[in-house]
């Protein structure tokens, strides 16, 4: 009997083991598959974040070039810096405000438009009827929008650079950070959080425009809301509330979409309200909100001195004589110089440079740098490596030739004392475009390639100094719509969800109340994402991610392969995946996990080395492009944003429409910031081939799709008519 009752036992003992064992499998399968997925999940965003900055580099490059033409230069091929100065330079108004008011007072609104109407002073009902036209697709009509911009540019030139809040008169203070454009996001945030009003005020922190589709009508919501309720509204400029950022990132495209007949008055006005916005705001003498952040030389007191209103734009430098240019640090065999009636050829000195060898060995050469702003790029990127062999004309002057410093690079330009202007501009670069870093320290923010990376010890210094506890910025966008760190001293709010995929990331806001203790709200505006399981939203935005990576491969196929030849010496076709890492980082400079993408991006043989070749496979050109110069059009795929806002300056009346001559004009600015060698005799080819219907002019737009990549996986999956 008692080995009967052991039997049983044992016998209800196997069930539950094996089930136990099945429990710790499954929970073994699952936690190895959470960790594939948030290993993707990261290499994703960092592709995109990688991609984006890289972006910001790429303007502020071309932007350095077009200040130095401007500057110092009377002459380039005949028109130059007239082609520029009117969106660099400082806007000259023929118009008083008097005058501006009479004008558009005299535009009259058809009896047929049927969107909103404002009145001024505005009410509740004009904000709400503003809101409720917006969520129905409406356009406010440019009489009022100029109305509104004059008004708003009234109201701010009567605020300080730096504005002072109190919890005390109301229960909490809402601080949202980055819009971009995401009307929906504006929209959700005030549903969930309530509209402004005495009783619920408002903070945001800056980039209201450029990405989105729906800029104009965020920015007509929020200067409806501070004019609405000017104590209780309050708006921080953004490093994107910048005319020359709107060229690149789709703003000023936008306002002249939407508003063809007074598109060009609306930007210039615009010009004037975003230099007018404040720079930073405090709460209760203990919280400062600023849009980027801060550096070493930060100083508030200073800053509520400044003209804010003579930096319309932070990326356009202060003036500097050639005489008050020095150049320090860059390889003597990488000179640029400049020859009159000729463009400008210039080549970009490296901070590191890195030498391709069979071993890969990096040789490091560090030029001294400041911590004070910089609006330059020392990161290594294909673009310079590819211009070693440009030509270098010479100018002639007092001393025979001249030295033109190297406009991304560090570069010592800095009189004995520096003009209150130049200080003036670097503060407020600083604000706008610097970023958190872990490590002590202040130093040039090299992966943006303005501003700085400023460390614990900076903001603990500044929050002492001040008397304060906590700084708030927005500029990076974050999964959780938010993060602390520099142990919870500084916070990053950012409030545009779905920002580079659909399901990428949350947006959040986050309230103040009189214990200036912060409340996290998260939220993600949900179309199709709320369908899918995490695993799709995860494949959806990879695979976003990865087509851009593509591109990028492709657009920098030349220089890959001559990189990929050096280090196979046989000739064989493949490299093992170590070398093929090592040089799609040396060209590419994204910083990415490269053999971790390796799968995603590249063949292996049998043999297990990578087809290089393979890498290039998947993606291929829109439509052939006439050849008419070795690499031509890789070039134009890869500077293709650069060259369209080179195009956008010539095309004053943003017809779409440029003549043969103009076309030329184009490329000569673009050539001299590249230093790209290219005849007058090709680009005329180029041009006249590309003059489909002979009429001497050239659809701009048509010409752009042409240097577009087409991913073939898309056209294998597009329906068959």
């Amino acid at each position: 009997m008692g080995c009967g009752t052991s039997i049983a036992v044992e016998n209800q003992r196997k069930p539950s083991e094996t089930a136990m064992k099945s429990a710790v499998l499954i929970q073994r399968w699952y936690r190895r598959y959470m960790a594939r997925l948030e290993m993707r999940r990261r290499y994703t965003w960092n592709i995109f974040q990688s991609i984006e900055y890289a972006g910001e580099q790429d303007q502020l490059q071309l932007s350095s070039f077009f200040s130095f033409m401007l500057d110092n230069f009377t002459h380039l091929s005949g028109n130059g810096p007239d082609l520029i100065s009117h969106l660099l330079g400082p806007v000259v108004e023929p118009w008083t405000e008097e005058g501006r008011q009479a004008k558009y007072e005299q535009i009259t609104v058809p009896d047929s438009y049927a969107g909103p109407r404002l009145s001024f002073p505005l009410s509740v009902a004009d904000t709400n009827s503003l809101l409720s036209a917006f969520k129905e697709q409406q356009t406010l009509h440019g009489r009022y929008v100029l109305q509104l911009l004059h008004e708003t540019k009234k109201f701010l030139k009567q605020m300080p650079n730096v504005i002072y809040l109190s919890t005390s008169y109301a229960k909490e203070i809402t601080i949202c950070g980055d819009l971009h454009g995401r009307l929906d996001d504006l929209l959700l945030i005030f549903y969930k959080n309530g509209l402004p009003s005495a009783e619920n005020p408002y903070v945001f922190n800056g980039d209201y425009v450029d990405r989105g589709k729906k800029s104009m009508e965020i920015l007509i919501i929020l200067f409806a809301f501070v004019l609405l309720y000017p104590d209780h509204m309050h708006l921080n400029r953004g490093n994107h509330e910048d005319h020359i950022m709107n060229l690149r990132y789709g703003f000023t495209k936008e306002v002249m979409q939407k508003y063809k007949t007074h598109g060009r008055d609306i930007l210039q006005l615009l010009q004037d309200v975003f230099s007018l916005l404040p720079i930073a705001t405090v709460i209760d003498n203990k919280v400062l909100i600023v849009h980027g952040g801060i550096s070493d030389k930060t100083d508030l007191d200073f800053l509520s001195s400044i003209e804010r209103d003579k930096v319309k734009s932070a990326l356009r430098l202060p003036k500097r004589s050639l005489e008050q240019v020095g150049l320090r640090g860059g390889s003597s065999n990488r000179q640029g110089w400049v020859k009159q009636d000729s463009p400008c050829t210039q080549s970009r000195a490296r901070k590191r440079k890195c030498h391709l060898t069979k071993q890969g060995s990096c040789s490091s050469s560090t030029s001294s740098s400041s911590s004070s702003s910089s609006l330059c790029s020392p990161r290594l990127s294909s673009r310079n490596s590819s211009r070693h062999h440009a030509p270098s004309p010479c100018l002639p002057s007092p001393s025979g030739v001249l030295q033109v410093p190297f406009l991304d690079s560090f570069v010592s330009i800095t009189p004995p004392e520096p003009p209150r202007e130049e200080l003036e501009w670097r503060q407020i670069v600083d604000i706008l475009w610097s970023d958190p870093k872990s490590q002590n320290g202040c130093s040039p923010n090299t992966f943006r390639g303005g501003g700085c990376y400023f460390g614990p010890d900076v903001t603990q210094n500044l929050l002492e100094k001040h008397g304060m506890i906590l700084l708030i910025r927005s500029h990076e966008c974050k999964q959780e719509g938010y993060e602390l760190c520099h142990d919870g001293q500084v916070i990053t709010i950012f409030s545009a969800s779905n920002y580079y995929e659909e399901g990428s990331n949350r947006g959040a806001y986050v309230k103040l109340g009189p214990e200036l203790v912060p409340r996290f709200f998260q939220y993600q505006v949900s179309r199709s994402t709320r369908k899918l399981t995490l695993q799709q939203r995860v494949s959806v935005a990879e695979g976003s991610a990865l087509k851009a990576l593509q591109e990028k491969l492709f657009a920098h196929r030349s220089e890959l392969m001559v990189a990929f030849q050096q280090y196979d010496t046989n000739n064989t076709g493949c490299l093992s995946v170590s070398d093929w890492a090592q040089v799609v980082e040396s060209v590419l400079r994204l910083d990415l996990p490269w053999r971790t993408l390796r799968p995603r991006l590249a063949r292996l043989a049998p043999d297990g080395n990578v087809e290089y070749k393979s890498c290039f496979e998947d993606v291929s050109p829109g439509q052939p492009v006439p050849q008419v110069a070795p690499n031509l059009a890789e070039t134009l795929y890869r500077y293709r944003t650069d060259l369209e806002i080179i195009f956008n300056i010539i095309d004053k009346d943003h017809s779409g429409l440029i003549s043969i001559e103009e076309f030329q004009q184009t490329w000569k600015l673009f050539s001299s910031h590249l230093g790209v060698v290219v005849s007058d005799l090709a680009i005329e080819g180029l041009a006249r081939s590309i003059d489909y219907n002979k009429d001497g002019s050239i659809d701009f737009n048509e010409f752009l799709e042409a240097f577009r990549v087409v991913h073939k996986l898309d056209v294998k999956e597009q329906p068959q008519g």
